[in-house]
């Protein structure tokens, strides 16, 4: 597995890492042996890096990589996340407040059975709280020895320069792929600016690379993504045909149109790492694969033609969700 410098920092972070949001169950019923044994081999093929958070099944996904990386710890490179709540309504709300970090942090700790945290994000950004005073919570968290980098999530660009000129921020993790492709217009150059690594989550597009997916149909009932307007009537009938240029790459290079997209996205800059999610070792393999895989200039560029930014249709998020990103 490829390995890059993340940003500042001490890590040398594989280019493809595991998203371990679907694990418990977060968009589909999963089996929890079947997460722990991809899980177990992530480590063994060199994709160490497991993105999770304290929002991911209410604190069960951290319980669930504590009984997988027991005895062997050293063998991965953790990463969560704090400050994306939801009440029992499941209304999203946010909080920075210092007080707050200390406490979800060791929450978090206590859950993953850890001494320190690879690297902690602000999952999302509380306008309440000056993101100065947010850092600073979590640089002391530094000090305390519990966290080893910092990380913020969807951070507008005015809120990352600043929350970097508190303390150094190793990782900006942002929604990013060949159909959520406005990062390019700021983010990605900016954390190339800063020296900050840029951690592309849902870099499958939530499936509508994988290939599985064909119509609403194939959403069971359930699925969080029935909620999101990209997979919704009409806009998922324009956004699957977005596909069709992927998929006819992928055949003609003998590969899927997720490692083609995988691929895609690791071209944009030597400072971007990809963390697909999924439960299935066939399906880790196959995506870790997609770090060999060289597209040439004109596939790249005829990639980049064939799903301009803005081609996707509805917005990637349900709105009040939509609410709390880019702050």
């Amino acid at each position: 597995m490829k390995a890059r410098k993340l940003g500042g920092s001490d890590i040398d972070l594989p280019v493809i890492g595991l998203g371990c949001m679907v694990m418990p169950g977060f968009y589909t019923p999963g089996s929890e042996e079947e997460a722990i044994a991809t899980l177990h081999r992530a480590a063994e093929i060199g994709v160490s890096h497991l993105d999770s958070s304290d929002l991911y099944g209410a604190g069960k996904n951290e319980a669930l990589l504590a009984r997988a990386i027991k005895g062997k710890r050293d063998q991965y490179i953790i990463a969560t996340k704090f400050g994306n709540v939801r009440g029992p309504d499941g209304k999203p709300s946010v909080n920075g407040r210092p007080e707050y970090v200390q406490q979800a942090c060791e929450a978090s700790l206590k859950r993953l059975q850890i001494d320190v945290i690879d690297l902690y994000y602000q999952h999302r950004v509380d306008t309440s709280v000056a993101i100065e005073e947010t850092v600073g919570a979590m640089a002391r968290l530094i000090e305390q020895g519990k966290v080893r980098h910092l990380g913020m999530s969807e951070a507008a660009p005015e809120t990352l320069r600043r929350g970097h000129a508190t303390h150094p921020i190793a990782a900006l993790q942002t929604e990013y792929s060949l159909w959520s492709r406005d990062v390019e217009g700021h983010m990605l150059p900016l954390t190339k600016e800063l020296g900050i690594g840029f951690v592309a989550y849902s870099p499958l597009g939530r499936g509508m690379f994988g290939g599985d997916l064909t119509s609403a149909d194939s959403l069971v009932e359930g699925d969080r993504r029935r909620d999101h307007p990209r997979f919704q009537g009409e806009n998922l009938t324009h956004n699957l045909k977005l596909m069709e240029p992927v998929r006819a790459l992928a055949a003609a290079k003998q590969v899927t149109p997720a490692q083609i997209a995988l691929a895609w996205l690791l071209s944009r800059g030597d400072h971007v790492f990809a963390i697909p999610g999924t439960q299935r070792i066939a399906h880790l393999e196959s995506n870790a694969a997609a770090a060999a895989i060289e597209l040439s200039a004109a596939e790249i560029a005829g990639l980049d033609a064939a799903i301009p930014l803005g081609a996707a249709e509805g917005t990637r998020y349900p709105a009040g969700q939509m609410k709390v990103i880019h702050q």
